[in-house]
């Protein structure tokens, strides 16, 4: 759904960027068959077995070879080593508001179960740039939903993808803009 977001609002004007490249970390996935439909290169690069560098290196082959200026990482849910070329130019989607409920194992319903489940009344979405661990790269940008008393799991990540559906391309905006500059853990917008 986050690659057909942002390709629906390349194709209607909304956001100046263009899908060189998918990677997708399984075969079967939703996104393959989006990816195909838009005529965009797909590769499949599963992590079973090989070690984070050879797996990292498979991942980033295909996206240098085409040339891409910056990664999204929506969806993509293995860990990966970021190489020298690709520091800064990678950015990941996550969908609570980091420091909270991210890490390994945070992903999907667990997220939001656990947003739930600990009471809180705002939950959100992170978008980053991504490093070599999981959830970690300095902040670009928050979005914030409310956390109603009868919200699931599932009722609260809708209302949640919504707003990654905002912030995701606003993010990709600024960085085409050259508007962020990464000074240490933060990033300015300028």
């Amino acid at each position: 759904m986050t690659l057909q977001n942002l390709i629906d609002r390349i194709l209607d004007g909304r956001l100046s960027a263009e899908v060189v490249q998918v990677i997708a970390g399984r075969p079967g996935i939703a996104a393959i068959g989006k990816a195909e439909a838009a005529g965009v290169p797909v590769a499949v690069v599963e992590r079973k077995g090989r070690s984070i560098d050879i797996f990292s290196k498979d991942v980033f082959d295909p996206i240098r070879s085409q040339g891409a200026d910056l990664v999204i990482l929506g969806g993509f849910l293995s860990l990966i080593a970021i190489p020298g070329d690709y520091v800064g130019r990678v950015m990941n989607i996550h969908p609570s508001l980091i420091p909270a409920f991210c890490g390994k194992g945070f992903h999907g319903e667990a997220v939001h179960r656990a947003a739930i489940e600990t009471g809180v009344k705002v939950a959100g979405c992170t978008v980053h740039f991504a490093d070599d661990t999981y959830d970690t790269g300095p902040i670009i940008l928050q979005r914030t939903v409310p956390v109603l008393n009868d919200d699931t799991p599932h009722t609260l990540a809708a209302r949640v993808f919504s707003a990654e559906c905002e912030a995701l391309p606003e993010a990709i905006s600024l960085f085409a803009q050259g508007r962020l500059r990464i000074e240490g853990r933060k990033v300015r917008v300028l």
